[in-house]
């Protein structure tokens, strides 16, 4: 994500980076409810844990041409929800926020579900054990 985003301006240039983007994306995908995480892989969890620095554009990558960017997201989802709605909202609130913030317009948000997450219930398992 070295490439950046240049806009001519009256008084100099607007330099937005991709990785800014990605964050502003990251974000705006866990915003949505039913959206538990954003999936790294393996080499984006090692680095964390190495570093101890939280990527807020884990999950996230981004393509940027003149004046449009492709976004792709990698997500976890919490069981139950219904997966389509929620990458149609995902999308839209994606789309919403990178346009608002960096005045880029969003050609293409792919959404890729990488797993779904199976919450515990602390009561269940604190009675079945008693």
């Amino acid at each position: 994500m070295e490439e950046s985003i240049k806009k001519e301006m009256d008084l100099g240039i607007v330099r937005i980076s991709d990785e800014v983007v990605g964050v502003i994306a990251g974000l705006a995908t866990t915003e949505v409810k039913g959206i538990v995480g954003m999936s790294a892989g393996p080499v984006g969890g090692i680095t964390q844990i190495l570093t101890g620095k939280k990527n807020l554009s884990k999950g996230v990558k981004v393509t940027v041409g003149e004046n449009s960017a492709t976004i792709d997201l990698h997500i976890v989802v919490d069981y139950g929800v219904k997966i389509p709605e929620v990458a149609v909202k995902v999308q839209e609130n994606v789309k919403k926020a990178v346009e608002s913030m960096t005045g880029l317009i969003v050609s293409a948000i792919n959404i890729h579900v990488q797993n779904v997450l199976i919450q515990r219930n602390e009561e269940t398992s604190t009675v079945e054990n008693a």
